[in-house]
């Protein structure tokens, strides 16, 4: 055999050898990968097979319906994953042929499809992690000035329009349950819903202590003040979620009182419920009518125990979690807005903006992102999904 032939079977040859272990490596993968769903597919199936079997069981039917609109995208995932699977496997064999036009064809799809092969296993790994029952949820969002007196409170309402801004780019609706006015355009304290598609998931990561810094207009000598606001976001629970008894609850009625202290209504339709096992006391006197303000009570004070309890078994389950992400804690600092220097920083993340005016006006995408793949890269983690691959 010629000496050329010789080198180029040489060369083919260990190009053969390349070609097995680096395609063994994708083949491994997803095969772990789609062992991973197949039983989300079997499941599908079979909810196909039950709804064609249903009936006139409406209540049956839409139970399926709903499960197999949960479990729908996965599926197609994984579909959409076996297919580009089996397209990699066929151009690894194209690529071994003799002829060189068919091989750089073949070499053209394989770089295109190893890429997509890895953007599907990452989509479907980030699919099957638990999902948060209160993502969906709409939210509630309390924000009470902290340190800094009347500054504080003007950041608070900063806070609050920063929130509504940001609901108007993502089309949900706000609506303010209760508020508690300075009288020169800040807040002691607001709390308002927040309804949306997904509205929890994005905005769970707000809760905690943000910080401003910056010269208030009060402030003769230039001098830059620090002052701080705390941020809570409930998950929105119905009354099936938690039962209060009402034994367990006192609720005083009372005129409500404006900015200044003063009545604003003649009767008492002001409410205050305090919750004896905890203490929580929540005080609504914004409607007109005494049960619309119970009812919004009502509704503050089955959030705040919903997440009580969540915060509970979040602490017994997955303490090294909470460890590494952020607590979303009360005392927990984890913003500041620097005003000179027009920079917003998410201690969290390690991430800053230098646009504030636009962060200030709902511009909120480049933490809440960031903060949603770190979080989810972390329980890509801690969960195991990612065991056995790589």
């Amino acid at each position: 055999m010629p000496a050329g032939r010789q080198i180029w079977r040489a060369r083919f040859i260990c190009k053969s050898l390349w070609y097995n272990l680096h395609y063994t490596s994708y083949l491994l993968n997803g095969v772990l990968m789609l062992d991973k769903v197949a039983g989300i597919e079997a499941r599908y199936e079979e909810i196909n097979r039950e709804l064609a079997e249903v009936g006139e069981d409406y209540q049956r039917a839409a139970e399926l319906a709903k499960e197999r609109a949960d479990i729908e995208p996965i599926v197609e995932k994984a579909r959409e994953y076996r297919q580009t699977l089996k397209q990699l496997e066929e151009a690894r064999q194209l690529v071994l042929e003799d002829d060189e036009e068919m091989r750089g064809l073949a070499q053209s799809d394989i770089d295109a499809l190893e890429p997509k092969l890895e953007e599907l296993e990452g989509e479907m790994k980030s699919m099957l992690l638990p999902k948060d029952p209160r993502d969906e949820r709409n939210v509630i969002v309390e924000i009470r000035a902290g340190t800094g007196g009347d500054e504080a409170a003007l950041f608070a309402a900063d806070l609050f329009r920063m929130y509504s801004r940001y609901a108007e780019r993502q089309n949900w609706k706000v609506e303010i349950l209760s508020q508690n006015e300075t009288g020169i355009g800040g807040y002691k304290e607001i709390i308002f819903m927040v309804k949306g598609k997904r509205a929890y998931s994005k905005l769970k990561f707000e809760s905690g202590v943000h910080r401003v810094q910056r010269v208030p207009t009060t402030e003769a000598q230039g001098r830059i003040h620090t002052s701080t606001v705390t941020v809570a976001v409930l998950a929105e629970v119905e009354e099936v979620d938690v039962q209060i008894p009402e034994a367990d609850i006192k609720m005083d009625v009372y005129r409500s009182a404006g900015a200044g202290g003063q009545n604003v209504q003649k009767n008492s339709t002001a409410v205050r419920i305090t919750h004896n096992p905890t203490g929580i006391v929540v005080a609504c006197q914004d409607e007109r009518s005494q049960l619309q303000n119970r009812i919004r009570a009502m509704a503050i004070l089955r959030a705040r125990l919903y997440e009580i309890e969540q915060e509970k078994r979040q602490q017994e389950l997955d303490e090294t979690r909470r460890s590494q992400v952020g607590t979303g804690e009360r005392s927990e600092k984890i913003r500041t807005y620097n005003f000179p220097q027009s920079r917003v920083t998410d201690h969290r993340i390690n991430v800053s903006s230098y646009n504030l005016s636009g962060v200030l006006d709902g511009d909120l995408d480049v933490f809440i992102d960031e903060l949603s793949l770190r979080d989810e890269s972390e329980r890509l983690a801690l969960t195991g999904v990612d065991e056995g691959e790589g």
